[in-house]
Parts: C-alpha cells; structure tokens; sequence
C-alpha cells in the first residue's frame, strides 16, 4: 500500500527512543522530511549518527527541547517554521508511566506526571495549530489503554492519557475537514532502556507471567507495530478517519468493551 508520505513534513515529540525513534525511522523509510526533539543533547547526537548512517540524503532536524515547556516548544515551531515554512504531520508522543505507588499520588508527583503526558501535548497541539491554522494537516496523539481503562496503572498517569484522549477527540471534532486529528492507545509496548526493561532486569519471570496471562497475543508490542499504524493514520489513506482512539495492544483490554 502506498501510503503516499513521500516529502511530507513531519514533527514527533520525544522522538530519540521507543515509539518515536520507530516513526522517526519509518517515516524517513517513506521518504518523509522529518524533525523531532529529545531532552538530551547527546542522546539526539547518537540517534542522529546512527540515522544519518541509514538514511544519509534524508532532511532531518532536531532539537534539544522539553516539551512540557511551552517557550521550548514555541522556538522548535519557529525554527521549523523558518525552515520549512509548512507542517504536515505532527505526532505528539512524549509520555511516561513510571510514579509512585499511592491511590492518589502527591501533588508533586501528579503535576509531574500530568506535564509529561499532558502538558506536554497540549504544548504541541497549541504550535502546531498557530503554524498550520490555514492548511490541511493531521495530528496524531500517542495515549495509552491506561486512558481507557482502571486495570491497575498509577492514577496519575492514567488520568493524563484519559484527558489526552478527550481533548484529542474535542480538536478533531473542532479542526475538521481541514486537519484530521486521533490518537493511538498502545498497550504494553519492549524497547531497550523502556519502563518494561527495566522491571523485566528486576523480576523476569514475574513479568513473563504477567504478559502471558494478560494479553491474549502473549507478548509485547513493538515500537515497529506502533508506528505502522500511526503512519496509516498520518496518511492520506485515512482520509475518513478522525476523532478515533484506536487501541493496538494485543487483546488486553478486549474484555473491557
């Protein structure tokens, strides 16, 4: 299926690792120009190398930016502005799951969590729709199955991605026809260095147990599996679909609907 991405350009948050160094590299695949940001100079320098050694006539940009600052992500908008002048595509996938085990956390530990997978999205959504106000575009939100059900993720934390499922579903109702707007809900997703790595270092066999009894496919998914369908999303073979939550997780939370 040609997807037809070929030239379009793209922005992804939180793109050094996991989910979004997939989409930085299967977008480039396509032949996509491509920009992402990472906290962390040197991570981005490393990512950079290894991409440029595959991909090495490929426009790429990057920026060492927080999205959970909103005058961070402003300059990453202008200078991408100033250098493309346009955005197509813009996934917003900066998140993590990792807080403490309490009900209901601290205060300080829920605003943490909410500005990583909140705040942070809405920063990306406000940039990109000042940018892109006049033209055609799509905007893709990663959530997680923590937003769609109570099955024992930190209340934070599910908290943040049910809201960034609702705002997701409020854009893409407000925004069409001109830009499309969905989100994807991952289930239990392994990459090196992830949250899953590292309880799998601690417990092995715990962990083995639970993915198996648990998810119907009896394994994680990959950062590959994601981005498949994120970029089917981003394309213009899904013309027709937006306001979705689509949930890529195995089976998991098949007994829930």
């Amino acid at each position: 299926m040609n997807l037809n991405l070929k030239d379009k350009k793209v922005f992804i948050s939180g793109g050094s690792r996991g989910i979004g160094l997939a989409l930085v590299r299967s977008f480039l695949e396509e032949g996509a120009h491509v920009a992402f940001c990472s906290r962390n100079q040197e991570t981005i320098n490393s990512v950079l190398q290894t991409l440029k050694e595959d991909f090495p006539n490929d426009h790429i940009l990057t920026f060492a930016a927080d999205a959970t600052d909103p005058v961070s992500m402003k300059g990453v908008f202008a200078a991408i502005s100033e250098r493309w002048n346009r955005l197509d595509i813009v996934i917003s996938n900066v998140g993590d799951g990792r807080s403490t085990p309490e009900v209901l956390q601290l205060d300080n530990q829920f605003n943490k969590t909410w500005r990583m997978n909140f705040t942070s999205a809405e920063n990306v959504a406000r940039e990109f729709l000042q940018m892109n106000h006049q033209s055609q575009g799509t905007l893709v939100f990663i959530s997680s199955i923590a937003g769609l059900e109570a099955f024992g993720a930190p209340t934070d934390y599910s908290v943040a991605k049910a809201a960034l499922i609702a705002f997701s579903k409020n854009l893409a109702r407000k925004l069409a026809p001109n830009i499309r707007v969905n989100c994807v809900a991952p289930g239990n997703v392994y990459f090196p260095g992830g949250s899953w790595d590292e309880k799998i270092q601690k417990d092995p066999e715990r962990i083995q147990k639970l993915i198996e009894s648990t998810v119907p496919m009896k394994r994680f998914g990959s950062p590959e599996e994601i981005a498949d369908l994120v970029l089917f999303l981003s394309s213009e073979r899904a013309s027709f679909i937006t306001g979705s939550c689509i949930v890529i997780d195995g089976g998991q939370t098949v007994g829930f609907h």
